[in-house]
């Protein structure tokens, strides 16, 4: 970890892509297959100089690691200050990990301004790795707004017919979500005099203060996940998507809410949090079930996708909140961490499932050109190692054991039992809604008889094909069989952030 590259590596891993597109840009329109093989190897580069996250990671200490420290606007005391720790660092990798996938998935499907396309995640890439690493409340905040930028510019210019109503509809519930945090860093920083979020940690704050505060994250964090009832914006984002930018929102941009909430809601303001956790439970219940039952009547396969990951989602925000309803009836922190943790492991897990099942989408849309599951049906018949690899990702996706799918919801729903029978019960109903849901789509889509001839010439998937979904197929059931490397990784994190939050910040 004290390495010569270490003491800048997280500066490598946000810039690297980001100054990489402007060379992407730089070849221009005309040499489409240079910009892809520039792109893939800026994004290679980038998950290779990060593999040390999780090599060197000391698993020991919550301390943060690879930490940054450089002045930067020194009369308003920002910082460029970057640093990963134990919630952190797996959503990095995660997000380089996607970064080649990305690049690999669209290499034929993107024949429209390909350097533009490939730079556009590259920035994407680089942006969401600094709101992971970012320790100072305005350069979280920058990134955390960035990002968006690319992310419009992906749907509207690659997007479908409805991606003008999309991305506006994207880009408004995003941002005047994040208004109201803004507001609240700009407060945390006339109190302390210091836009260092460690600082704000440890800050004390009045309930009714906190409460405001509270409110502020969360119209900002729950937007991202996204909560009922602000969910609206994601089937409509996913649909007009590209198959990339549906994968990237998926797996990494919704898992920004969550980290948001560990790393600003529950340390800053634990006193609000424990008192309105009833309403984040509450909102977190009707994602699982009310969510879940509204992705089983979905004709679209994009939208069932998109609402699934809603229902998914959900049981990260109730493993965070659970937390304190145990600490209410057993003044234990066991439950609370299972919680917690289980909550970590939700959002590795999702964005593994939910990315491979966008991919599986592209890979018919490329050949029939239709999200609609009446055209298709009995696509075992002539691609049978596609199909293989499908129903394996919907199996995992309605928690079956073995993969990951199931190993993060277990967790939250033994948590829950500890807080309320009842949080439990409509918890775990996510099993049967998501296993009917998913065989829908699987008996639908994959198997019974050829009833469409574009169908019956379909071409199995090729070997770049393969290798991309194969991978994902390989990290579901590594994190599925084997979770304890990466509890591991956020055990010191989460006994750290349980210390915060049982410990009352009123003035």
């Amino acid at each position: 970890m004290n390495g010569p590259m270490n003491g800048f590596l997280l500066s490598i891993l946000i810039w690297l892509p980001i100054l990489g597109a402007v060379g992407v840009l730089m070849v221009g329109e005309s040499r489409p297959a240079l910009a892809r093989g520039l792109a893939l190897l800026l994004s290679s580069a980038t998950f290779l100089l990060g593999l040390p996250l999780f090599s060197s990671f000391d698993t020991s200490t919550a301390a943060m690691q690879f930490v940054e420290f450089r002045p930067w606007i020194e009369a308003f005391n920002i910082h460029y200050k970057l640093g990963v720790d134990g919630f952190s660092a797996p959503l990095i990798l995660l997000t380089m990990f996607f970064g080649v996938l990305v690049v690999i998935a669209g290499w034929r499907s993107i024949t429209k301004n390909v350097s533009q396309y490939m730079a556009a995640f590259l920035v994407l890439e680089g942006l969401m790795i600094g709101v992971f690493a970012a320790l100072d409340g305005l350069l979280f905040y920058i990134f955390f707004e960035a990002m968006l930028i690319p992310m419009f510019l992906v749907i509207g210019i690659w997007g479908g017919p409805q991606r003008v109503y999309a991305t506006i509809k994207f880009f408004l519930y995003t941002f005047m979500g994040s208004v109201f945090m803004l507001i609240g860093i700009i407060y945390l920083y006339i109190q302390s005099g210091s836009w260092d979020i460690l600082a704000w940690h440890q800050m004390p704050l009045a309930l009714g203060v906190q409460k405001w505060l509270f409110l502020g994250f969360l119209s900002a964090f729950a937007v991202k996940i996204p909560m009922f009832p602000v969910h609206t914006w994601l089937p409509d984002a996913h649909v007009e998507a590209p198959t990339g930018g549906s994968v990237i929102l998926a797996a990494i941009m919704l898992k920004i809410g969550g980290y948001g909430f560990i790393r600003f809601s529950l340390p800053i303001t634990p006193d609000a949090s424990a008192a309105l956790d009833w309403l984040v439970i509450g909102l977190s219940l009707i994602a699982v079930v009310y969510i879940g039952l509204v992705a089983l009547v979905q004709k679209d396969m994009k939208k069932l996708i998109a609402y699934s990951s809603i229902s998914h989602m959900g049981f990260v925000t109730l493993g965070l909140f659970v937390a304190f309803s145990i600490f209410r009836n057993t003044g234990g922190v066991a439950g609370a961490a299972l919680g917690v943790e289980g909550a970590m492991v939700q959002m590795v897990s999702h964005g593994f499932i939910s990315g491979a099942l966008f991919l599986t989408v592209g890979v018919l849309y490329d050949r029939v050109h239709s999200r609609m599951i009446k055209d298709y049906g009995g696509v075992a018949n002539t691609m049978p190692w596609f199909a293989v690899l499908a129903v394996f990702f919907l199996m995992a996706n309605s928690g079956l054991p073995g993969t990951s799918g199931f190993v993060g919801e277990f967790m939250v729903i033994l948590s829950a039992f500890q807080a309320n029978f009842w949080f439990a019960f409509l918890a775990a109903l996510t099993l049967i809604l998501g296993a009917a849901y998913s065989l829908w789509l699987a008996k639908r889509v994959i198997f019974g008889a050829v009833t469409n001839r574009e169908v019956q010439n379909l071409q199995d998937i090729n070997a770049r094909e393969a290798l991309v979904l194969g991978s994902l197929a390989v990290a579901i059931l590594v994190v599925g069989l084997w979770p304890q490397p990466l509890v591991e990784m956020m055990h010191a994190s989460v006994d750290q952030l349980l210390q915060h939050i049982v410990q009352s910040k009123v003035l």
